[in-house]
């Protein structure tokens, strides 16, 4: 079993009462709302900077010549 250890901090809001008080009797648990939308924009932030560095990686990669996809697939049908 591996068992995988998560470090946290605590991250401290100030709102209006009134804000917290509709939220509140809304339903919602306003810790656990605030700690999904960070959570999901952090995801964000981290696919945004994958996307970026694909991005550098790719800008250095040729184009294919005219043609190469055509003659790759006839290379394969005849193949089998």
């Amino acid at each position: 079993m591996i068992l995988t250890v998560f470090m946290s901090t605590v991250v401290s809001v100030r709102v209006r009462e009134e804000v917290k008080r509709i939220l509140e009797e809304s339903g919602l648990n306003v810790g656990e709302e605030i700690r999904r939308y960070l959570e999901e924009l952090a995801w964000m932030m981290k696919i945004k900077r994958m996307i970026e560095k694909w991005d550098n990686i790719l800008r250095d990669v040729r184009s294919s010549e005219a043609g190469f996809s055509e003659e790759s697939v006839r290379e394969d049908r005849e193949g089998h």
